[in-house]
């Protein structure tokens, strides 16, 4: 365990290197336009572009039916677990010999979220053009029936209000409301798109022709039907598990489990009341150990309740699911970057030792809240880690002690696992100055 020495010494009086490219390209390009936001903006505009087309030219409900389902199956389907290890595991599969400006791209892996609110947008929109044209018609008395209709002005207001309650800022202040609406708006409008797909089919079949025939051969029919799926299959693997719990201190307490394996990177979801809230934490798996822990600290109500009252059972649904520290292994030598309890994703990247790691770990008094076998595991698998203690040191710059590690460690990439000014600080301190910086994103 390093102590304030040799490999940080002096760092609050080193300078900074200029930042590359000029101000408002570098703004752009690292905080602004984010690759999440640009594939946000791709998936829109792309929709946007067939939007004026379809207008200039005209198209019936059925067919602007046919593209609202067709959003609203890529935005499902972006937030499916097996959907999101694969992206993860396919991008994650390049080897380190490939050049890094490839590794860095691939890396962004995580910022796949922008399709899947990309499309939820776009669908939002092309709904309205279908509820217009729905109204046209009915009103011309052409095809379109009163109860298409009603369930489509539904569907529209139950969208409108998961978009509305998923803007970043009300997510962020209230996000035990964006969840539960989200949620169970979520599963009523795909109830009603449902009755929509029979009802429009209906609407629109040719005379004679038999309503099951006709659903069973529309293209709606078999995506609606995937994405269905894809929503319930997580709650099919609803389980209530034991846990063993062991509190580390009135801060943290670091939960057991042993139904699955699990793999770094990987997070889980865990809930007490698993209609209402479910709560993200990273897996901590060691080598030839089976199951995994996890690091809970007090960060609310619910974190709150873990460490004072400590569950023997608590639920968990779906698979483990990769993040963010996934992409890791993509590069030769990494300084991973956590700030209290971020140390939970990163242990077992250095627990693996797939990758040279510097490990840089700020936190107060960190064995007595984090407690020694954890801090020991640590520095038996990376005996050159850093720990910083913020209650003897104080909090330090982040920036420049990051930056001197990478300088000493003649690193490839940065990994840091923080809350999110920090992180948002320190990606963007290192993305500015060449070196390639990941951490979570809080966009989705």
């Amino acid at each position: 365990m390093n102590e304030k020495g040799e490999v940080w010494q002096g760092f609050e009086d080193d300078v900074l290197p200029e930042k590359t490219q000029g101000w408002l390209v570098r703004n752009l390009r690292f905080q602004i336009m984010s690759l999440y936001r640009r594939l946000f903006g791709i998936v829109f505009a792309t929709n946007m572009g067939i939007f004026i087309w379809y207008c200039v030219k005209g198209a019936n409900a059925n067919q602007l039916g046919k593209v609202v389902i067709g959003n609203l199956f890529t935005a499902i389907l972006m937030r499916q677990d097996y959907v999101i290890n694969a992206f993860f595991t396919v991008a994650c599969l390049a080897p380190q010999s490939w050049p890094l400006w490839i590794r860095r791209i691939l890396a962004r892996v995580y910022s796949i979220g922008g399709i899947h609110s990309g499309a939820g947008v776009s669908g939002t929109v092309w709904l309205v053009l279908f509820v217009a044209q729905a109204t046209r018609e009915f009103i011309k008395k052409e095809n379109v029936t009163v109860p298409t209709l009603a369930v489509s002005y539904v569907i529209l207001a139950l969208l409108l209000a998961m978009v509305i309650f998923a803007y970043p800022k009300f997510r962020v202040d209230h996000h035990d409301a964006f969840e539960i609406i989200h949620r169970f708006a979520g599963w009523l409008a795909v109830a009603l798109v449902w009755a929509q797909v029979v009802l429009l089919t209906s609407d629109y079949r040719a005379p004679g022709e038999k309503l099951g025939y006709a659903v069973v051969h529309t293209a709606p029919f078999w995506l609606v039907l995937i994405m269905t799926c894809s929503i319930i299959l997580p709650w099919l693997r609803l389980r209530k598990v034991p846990v063993r719990s062991e509190v580390l201190s009135d801060h943290c307490v670091r939960l057991h489990f042993d139904y699955v394996d699990t793999h770094p990177g990987h997070f889980t979801r865990m809930s007490l009341d698993p209609l209402l809230e479910w709560h993200s934490f990273a897996t901590i798996s060691e080598p030839g150990k089976k199951g995994y822990s996890a690091v809970v600290s007090r960060a609310g109500d619910w974190t709150k309740k873990q460490i004072g009252n400590p569950p023997d059972k608590i639920w968990i649904r779906g698979i483990p699911c990769y993040g963010v520290v996934r992409v890791t292994p993509l590069f030769r030598r990494v300084v991973m970057v956590a700030t209290g309890s971020g140390i939970g994703p990163i242990a077992p990247v250095v627990f693996a030792k797939r990758t040279e790691i510097q490990l840089l770990w700020t936190a107060p008094a960190v064995r007595k809240t984090f407690g020694d076998k954890l801090v020991d595991s640590l520095l038996e698998a990376a005996p050159q880690s850093v720990i910083y203690d913020t209650r003897e040191h104080g909090r330090p710059d982040l920036v420049k002690l990051t930056y001197r590690m990478v300088r000493e460690f003649n690193a490839e990439a940065v990994v840091i696992i923080s809350n999110q000014p920090l992180t948002e600080k320190v990606v963007y301190g290192m993305m500015s100055r060449g070196i390639p910086a990941f951490g979570a994103i809080w966009d989705s």
